[in-house]
């Protein structure tokens, strides 16, 4: 039952030392997803309370049914930019039409993790490469901090805008800043910079937003056009099925498809982080099913979708939560705080919740990711440039960023395969089978050559293997033995096993040998699976390149190799 109901597992870690840890872990964390849940609902396009709701029942249950211990669930930054920029183009923010798409938005995007977690999909995540979602992020991070301007310093501008526009706009409406909200927003900034430099351990955004709280109901900011969170409706949590639109549902699928890729790799590498430190395992499935369920939540809650955070589980992880009953006790402590301060969230200014977004956005700007990929591999350092470049301009479409990013990545990647590694060997001065060509070496025999293959022989490479053996005879003329080192093939397909038949059938015609070594099993599988091995085997048992040549040598003439004399690691 635990592998079903996860939280069942948490009695066996929860003594009392565990248990006092986690009431800790939850206060501590609820402290800093109070303020996190109402900016990041505004950057989402939706009234900050809605970013309440969805830290209530969402989180209960991401962290009820999700492997990681130290995983919060609630709204985030990146799925709040990609839920706005999703629905922008579709309705009036804060509209009661962009809130019901919000919730339909969560209740797709959480079907898809739930369905990928349930057929065992996670590892696909790993086909979005670190460059590309990097790039991603970094794109992500610019948007996110040039949306929060305007609220930030109070000038008139709203909805979503391509880039360029947007900082176009803002710069030619810098004037009409309200100063009030630049000084709170300013102040802010400030404070919060300071904190993290001086006072890490401190709850820092709480600090900030309580005490410019105060300063504005000192300075009566409202009363002078300034902007708050404004009154909370009465009921707390509003409970409803999803309504229904299957054409604004089909619309809204690839974004979907997206905003549950991006969220889960977000929560994967909180996983990953937390199961670093602590040395406890996380099932990749049991997490999508996990954020699923808390996406279903969401829509039922009437709220938009949530996913993992990294901050805040850095927090629970700090405080040393054992179980995910800290991200419970946080929930129960957002609800005690929505049912007994309301009139004080309603007072909290836009312009700070602004400036807690912007800071700690601006801590994900990190072009060194990028500039790593560059030295490690061009591909990989335009696959991630592509992603940036597209996601920055292309906004608010900025599911292109990250789709074009994957895109060019797998079309690098079967390049890569169309393209393997294929050498002649020659003996270096080491003992060690090397390439002749880069090395300058000679090849065993004049009439016999090693070639040596890296890589799966599957239909993208097999006519590059073809034509490297058709080289080489051309290039020996005297040639009468083939040697094929085989170690680097670990997997052969149909089309494989036919180029190699073919060749084989040619060798044997022009009365020469083809012989090969070091195959690996679930190759040779393959060879006796399509009746190949049979005329292989004669010739293809051998493990190494020196076990070969001492029975090959003598085919063209030449006596066989001493077998004791030292070559590879003991010369």
């Amino acid at each position: 039952m635990d592998r079903f109901l996860p939280f069942l597992a948490w009695r066996r870690r929860l003594d009392a030392a565990g248990l006092r840890a986690d009431l800790l872990a939850g206060v501590t964390v609820a402290l800093v997803a109070i303020p996190q849940a109402l900016a990041y609902a505004q950057l989402a396009g939706l009234p900050p309370y809605i970013g309440l709701y969805a830290s209530l029942l969402p989180s209960i249950v991401g962290a009820l049914f999700g492997s990681s211990a130290q995983l919060n669930t609630g709204p985030v930054a990146l799925t709040s930019l990609l839920t706005a920029t999703t629905l922008a183009p579709l309705a009036p923010p804060g509209s009661q039409t962009y809130l019901l798409l919000a919730v339909q938005l969560a209740l797709l995007s959480g079907l898809l993790q739930v369905i990928f977690g349930a057929l065992r999909l996670a590892h696909f995540a790993d086909l979005l490469s670190h460059p590309v979602l990097h790039g991603f992020i970094n794109a992500c991070a610019v948007l996110i901090c040039v949306a929060q301007l305007p609220a930030l310093l109070g000038l008139p501008i709203h909805g979503q805008r391509p880039f360029v526009e947007a900082v176009v706009e803002i710069l030619t409406r810098l004037p009409e800043l309200h100063l009030p909200s630049a000084a709170l927003g300013g102040a802010a900034v400030l404070m919060l910079i300071l904190l993290r430099r001086f006072a890490p351990r401190w709850p820092g955004i709480l600090i900030v937003v309580a005490s410019l709280t105060l300063v504005s109901e000192a300075i009566d900011f409202a009363a002078q056009g300034g902007r708050v969170v404004g009154t909370l409706p009465e009921h707390i949590v509003a409970f409803d099925w999803p309504g229904m639109d299957w054409s604004q549902m089909t619309e809204l699928l690839p974004s979907a498809f997206v905003l549950a890729l991006v969220s889960f790799l977000e929560a994967m590498s909180s996983c990953k982080v937390a199961s670093a430190r602590t040395g406890e395992r996380w099932d990749g499935n049991q997490e999508l099913i996990g954020q699923g369920l808390a996406k279903l939540t969401a829509s039922v809650c009437q709220a938009y979708p949530v996913s993992g955070s990294f901050g805040r589980s850095a927090f629970l992880l700090a405080a040393g939560a054992r179980t995910g009953l800290a991200s419970v006790v946080g929930a129960v402590m957002v609800l005690a705080a929505l049912l007994a301060a309301p009139e004080l969230i309603a007072r909290i200014p836009r312009p700070v919740l602004a400036a807690v977004i912007f800071v700690t956005l601006s801590a994900l700007l990190s072009p060194k990711p990028l500039q790593e990929a560059w030295q490690a591999s061009r591909d990989d350092g335009l696959a991630g440039t592509v992603s940036f470049a597209a996601t920055l301009l292309l906004a608010p479409h900025i599911e292109i960023g990250i789709l074009s990013g994957l895109i060019l990545s797998l079309a690098f990647l079967i390049y890569r395969s169309m393209t393997p590694r294929v050498a002649l060997l020659g003996r270096h001065p080491d003992g060690t089978w090397r390439d002749a060509d880069r090395f300058r070496l000679a090849p065993p025999h004049p009439r016999l050559i090693i070639l040596r293959f890296d890589g799966p022989l599957h239909f993208v490479n097999a006519a590059t293997f073809e034509d490297a053996v058709l080289d080489a005879t051309r290039r020996h003329p005297q040639l009468q033995v083939l040697l094929l080192a085989c170690a680097g093939i670990n997997d052969m397909d149909a089309s494989g096993v036919d180029t190699l038949r073919r060749i084989h059938r040619q060798f044997h015609e022009a009365g020469h040998t083809l012989a090969c070594c070091g195959l690996k099993k679930q190759v040779i599988d393959v060879l006796e699976r399509t009746g190949l091995w049979a005329g292989l085997a004669p010739h293809a048992a051998y493990r190494t390149e020196d076990h070969a040549l001492s029975a090959l040598l003598p085919l063209v003439g030449v006596a066989a190799p001493d077998p004791h004399a030292r070559r590879g690691l003991a010369w």
